[in-house]
């Protein structure tokens, strides 16, 4: 699964020392990686575009950099180029998986922003992390500019992971919005839906956003009921992952169904069916005729070979 590593050095103390962090930043060690409008710059192998302090590509970072955390005695940060315009293609919001690509003219040959799904199996487990770390936490900042107790604007504190309101006080922290994930199974079938947003052929498990006052086996079990009919008896948690699109942390879980008959809600999927371990296998070789094989690096896949492998939890 991507954006798993757990390599990353948080040291949160650091966050709230105004003269470590400046050092930090200004240390001949430190690198930084870049971002503009939620997109990673890659380098042409696919990795992450990692600059200096005083590289010229910051002097687009009008805002200060978030502080991600050490590795290996290294100060690691990300700078949003907001500054940045390009010339060229622009990101198309309205496509599911968009593969434009943006080119900064302080960057070397073959160094292009791109999005990060796209390119999420390309990263090493610590790029990823941060990769992750970085796009959930700035788009957060873009989405929560204002104080939810009095409406006035708020300020970044904490080397970016804190805003403060100047007028009331209140403090407000980057969210993360929990997404149960479910590999669903009777007998030697698997329970896949669809959303009417994907492109043809593509299925994948069911999920859905947990409420207030849930625990994770009755959201898994109110989600499926919802939107297939299918009613659940047990359900285990897997693994997790978080999902920076904008600010998930998917819980995957293994549900085994106590019915099968499929009544779907055309509000909720397009449209859902059982596959047989034979033919997702088949899935997952491309000689399906109907369904696409699911993306790798999403914990979705990561369920479904799981099971495909008969691998306990």
């Amino acid at each position: 699964m991507a954006f798993v590593g757990a390599a990353l050095e948080r040291v949160a103390h650091l966050r709230t020392d105004p003269q470590a962090l400046s050092a930090l930043q200004e240390a001949a060690q430190t690198r930084l990686c870049l971002f503009w409008k939620g997109r990673p710059a890659f380098t042409p192998d696919g990795g992450l575009v990692w600059v200096a302090p005083g590289h010229p590509v910051l002097t687009d970072a009008r805002e200060a950099p978030l502080f991600l955390g050490m590795q290996d005695g290294q100060a690691l940060f990300a700078a949003q180029l907001t500054g940045f315009e390009p010339e060229g293609a622009q990101p198309d919001t309205k496509a599911f998986l968009d593969t434009s690509e943006q080119v900064h003219p302080a960057l070397g040959d073959g160094m292009v922003f791109a999005e990060l799904r796209a390119r999420m199996g390309t990263l090493t487990p610590l790029e990823a992390e941060v990769a992750a770390t970085a796009r959930a936490t700035f788009e957060w900042h873009r989405t929560h500019a204002y104080c939810s107790r009095c409406g006035q604007p708020s300020e970044v504190v904490q080397a970016g992971w804190v805003r403060k309101c100047p007028s009331c006080g209140g403090l407000h922290f980057p969210r993360t919005d929990p997404v149960v994930i479910m590999l669903v199974t009777r007998g030697n079938q698997v329970l896949l839906g669809r959303s009417p947003f994907w492109p043809e052929g593509m299925y994948s498990c069911l999920a859905g956003f947990m409420e207030p006052g849930e625990t994770l086996e009755a959201a898994v079990r109110r989600e499926v009921a919802e939107e297939t009919g299918v009613r659940v008896g047990r359900v285990d948690y897997c693994a997790s992952q978080p999902w920076p699109f904008p600010s998930s942390l998917m819980l995957g879980c293994r549900a085994e169904a106590v019915s099968d008959e499929i009544t779907i809600d055309p509000a909720e999927i397009e449209g859902a069916i059982w596959v047989s371990r034979e033919r997702l296998m088949q899935i997952f070789a491309g000689a399906d005729s109907v369904i696409r094989p699911p993306r790798q690096g999403a914990i979705a896949a990561w369920l479904m070979h799981r099971w495909l492998a008969d691998r306990s939890i």
